[in-house]
């Protein structure tokens, strides 16, 4: 590998990845645009941290901004491609629409436009456990069929892994969608739900517990996520010869994995474990039913771990017990 690009490399996965990546000796060239979504101080201590390393090269720019992106391309030797600057949210992507389709549809365009121009070896990029929206079928399998989102944002996700296809398909660019099941963990992003708890745990005021907390969830700790990047950077899907229509490959270099967990939790049970962890006990506020939710999410990951072997394996417990020594570590 010569240069890696990484996009969204202030957020919580991109941030995790360029760590990680340069801990490995590569070398690394990060892109974000720092947007007010969540806290941008969280960001920018991030991004500290990834600037002590001499491998590190940062822009800030927006995936939308094509010339800036061009020029990022045409500066550096660029060998792969690792694409996590998305709009982030479900419940937003009901407030602002639009800002899904700029960044989510607009901004991967011009990601597949740059991968095509600099014949990139790989592009891999995050897709969402969303996709699957009302398939009542679980554990969910990327030969599921996935074509009733129930948020634009599942729906710009989707459309993500269909535009992906199409250039693979013309270009031939090795393309690997993730479908990512709600990942969590130290530096998260603090618009998701364990995050706003633990936030809303230690100031004494009550936490919002949609369906009753019967929801549940394939927490996937950070760590197992970056691991399975990490194995499928070098590793460019193949066009399939004996191709049978299953959508996650084909005749084309593109492939779909799932990454989770396989272990949904209740949404009840993980609050005690977060209670625990912070040592302080949360005032429950027990609501109905949220528009846009799944009701549980439970990733099937045979296909990852039969390619690759290795199967995200970190235990709710743990994961929350490192994820709350951060949070009390940083806030104080």
């Amino acid at each position: 590998m010569d240069t890696l690009l990484v996009t969204g490399c202030a957020g919580f996965i991109g941030f995790h990845l360029c760590r990680e990546l340069l801990v490995r000796g590569l070398k690394v060239v990060g892109v974000d645009n720092l947007n007010s979504y969540y806290d941008i101080d969280l960001k920018k201590s991030r991004l500290q941290i990834l600037k002590r390393e001499g491998n590190f090269s940062y822009y800030q720019l927006n995936i939308q901004d094509c010339q800036s992106l061009n020029e990022i391309f045409s500066s550096y030797k660029i060998s792969h491609v690792v694409n996590l600057a998305a709009q982030a949210g479900v419940r937003y992507s009901m407030q602002q629409p639009q800002m899904y389709i700029d960044s989510n549809i607009s901004g991967f365009l011009n990601i597949l436009e740059s991968c095509r121009d600099s014949k990139i070896q790989h592009l891999i990029y995050a897709s969402s456990s969303s996709v699957y929206g009302l398939n009542p079928k679980v554990p969910f399998s990327t030969n599921d069929r996935v074509e009733h989102p129930i948020s634009l944002y599942a729906a710009t996700k989707k459309a993500n892994e269909l535009m992906a296809h199409s250039y693979s398909y013309m270009y031939k660019i090795p393309t690997t969608g993730l479908r990512l099941f709600t990942v969590y963990g130290p530096w998260g992003r603090p618009d998701m739900a364990y995050f706003l708890f633990a936030d809303k745990i230690v100031k004494g005021q009550p936490i919002q517990v949609f369906n009753q907390g019967k929801m549940k969830r394939d927490f996937t700790y950070i760590d197992d996520i970056i691991e399975c990047i990490y194995r499928l950077i070098d590793s460019p899907p193949k066009a399939t010869r004996n191709w049978e229509g299953e959508p996650s490959n084909s005749f084309a270099p593109y492939k779909i994995y799932n990454i989770g967990n396989s272990k949904p939790v209740e949404l009840l049970y993980f609050i005690e474990i977060l209670e625990k962890s912070l040592d302080k006990k949360a005032i429950k506020d027990m609501l109905p039913m949220q528009l846009g939710d799944m009701i549980e999410t439970f990733a099937d990951n045979d296909d990852f771990t039969a390619d690759f072997d290795f199967k995200p394996s970190t235990s709710i417990e743990k994961g929350i017990e490192r994820f709350a020594k951060w949070f009390k570590w940083y806030y104080g």
